[in-house]
């Protein structure tokens, strides 16, 4: 299984020929190449995980393909078929196995409303919390997929997340509103977070991937 990042929250996961996308969102530089796609994960409403120009293109290269996401997302992209899922689900794509966790969105601001938010767990192995620190609880996670900068991102809870999670390996994900001097900080603190437990950090651009 090899993991693909791009810009800001959006990956893409290959498995034997077969894709799954997560989180193309308004960051996100249009998606190519989707001839094998088995299916979509959008893990909240927020537009910079989802967009209508990204589904819309991702439609026209393989209609039919499931969309799974929270009530909330379902609401707002009204137009689609969203396949809700909740917290305690398992899904089926393809090769993949999708497994759900958390529920809600950290918070941003008390005056702001609070959403939907799913943690992703592929194939056992992947692990993408979305805009959480959700700790999917009894999982040994081989891989962690992690916020580095966000509204809502204390980079110290950041740390805590990831060193809860214990993975093997990790990279970083959610990194379009830091400088790049301030996304190399985080990068850093979470690279000791990670070798606390034995893991490994690498360092994952746009376009890079990582073979799982």
């Amino acid at each position: 299984m090899r993991v693909t990042k791009f810009e800001h929250a959006s990956l893409r996961v290959d498995l034997g020929g077969d894709t799954l996308i997560i989180d193309p969102g308004s960051f996100t530089s249009p998606l190519d190449d989707l001839s094998g796609l088995v299916g979509v994960v959008i893990t909240h409403e927020h537009p910079d995980h989802w967009t209508a120009d990204h589904l819309d293109r991702i439609l026209r290269d393989a209609p039919g393909i499931p969309i799974f996401a929270p009530a909330g997302v379902a609401t707002a992209a009204a137009d689609y078929d969203i396949t809700v899922v909740e917290p305690g689900d398992t899904v089926s794509a393809g090769p993949f196995t999708v497994r759900f966790f958390g529920g809600d969105h950290e918070i941003i601001h008390s005056s702001l409303p609070r959403v939907q938010n799913l943690g992703v767990l592929i194939n056992d192995e992947l692990y993408y919390p979305g805009d959480s620190y959700a700790v999917p609880e009894g999982v040994e996670v081989g891989t962690l997929a992690a916020p580095l900068g966000a509204p809502w991102l204390k980079i110290g809870e950041a740390m805590d997340f990831v060193l809860a999670v214990a993975p093997r390996r990790a990279f970083g994900v959610h990194d379009m509103t830091l400088s790049v001097i301030g996304r190399d900080m985080h990068r850093a603190r979470l690279k000791w977070a990670t070798e606390q437990h034995g893991g490994e950090f690498f360092e994952l651009d746009p376009g890079a991937s990582l073979d799982l």
